[in-house]
């Protein structure tokens, strides 16, 4: 008899704690996938404001503010790829022996007076070289070469297209628009400018985030985003230091805001 009753009261406590294991089992994972969950998500909401303060410092966009740097200066002048295989225009010179479709933009910092140098002057001149004596041929000798001369002029023109450009053509021709649009008219292709450098330093900063949106792995040029945006800030600093009004000129036509250069920077 006591042997039963021994066997059913431990029967009766394996059973009960088995139903407490269990039951406070449940409990314990429900707290701890809790305590995750909040833990998470303080994580994120500390990701995301690391993000914006990364953002403002980098790009200046405030958080939840509007991006301004589509309708600054700088963006407007540039040329990206994009932009530059969406535009088709081109300037058609007319000779009477046919005509020269040069492109709007063309590689090699070819523009104005050496434009109109190799695409109007020289073809003239190429096709009149040796022409001393005027007899019976020498007009229809001039027409020929002429000729010759415009279709080479055409051909030479497709060449130096910036489309067939690479990566550093691009980027030789946006610093040569980043310094005559911020240089002066006293003071033309004036690369000490602090708004010339301020602009040139913006303009690779952002191509190399979004270099590093693609290869978040490249810590050396992480390295050197970190040095460019400091080092943007420190020029810009010296201008408020030295002239405040033009300070305060320079930013919207960078897309900056004053929190972009100003205080600490997170990068």
């Amino acid at each position: 008899m006591y042997r039963i009753l021994v066997g059913q009261a431990m029967q009766r406590s394996v059973v009960s704690t088995a139903r407490v294991q269990l039951h406070t089992s449940a409990v314990c994972l429900a707290q701890r996938k809790k305590v995750k969950e909040s833990k998470s998500a303080v994580r994120d909401e500390r990701k995301r404001a690391k993000d914006a303060a990364r953002l403002y410092a980098v790009l200046g966009i405030p958080r939840g503010g509007q991006d301004k740097w589509p309708k600054c200066d700088l963006a407007k002048a540039v040329i990206t790829q994009d932009r530059l295989h969406s535009e088709d225009a081109h300037e058609s010179l007319a000779f009477p022996e046919g005509a020269v479709n040069v492109p709007s933009t063309l590689n090699y910092g070819i523009s104005g007076d050496r434009k109109k140098m190799l695409f109007e002057v020289l073809p003239v001149l190429s096709a009149e070289r040796g022409r001393v004596h005027f007899n019976a041929d020498t007009v229809r000798e001039t027409e020929e070469a002429m000729k010759h001369e415009v279709e080479k002029a055409d051909m030479f023109a497709k060449l130096v297209s910036l489309r067939n450009a690479n990566a550093k053509g691009i980027a030789y021709e946006n610093r040569r628009r980043c310094i005559e649009l911020f240089s002066t008219p006293e003071t033309a292709n004036d690369t000490g400018r602090p708004e010339v450098q301020a602009a040139i330093l913006t303009l690779t900063i952002r191509n190399l985030w979004e270099h590093l949106l693609k290869f978040r792995m490249d810590i050396d040029n992480r390295r050197a985003l970190r040095r460019m945006v400091h080092q943007r800030a420190k020029i810009l600093k010296y201008l408020k230091r030295k002239d405040l009004d033009r300070y305060e000129a320079i930013l919207p036509r960078l897309g900056l805001e004053p929190g972009s250069v100003e205080g600490e920077l997170v990068v």
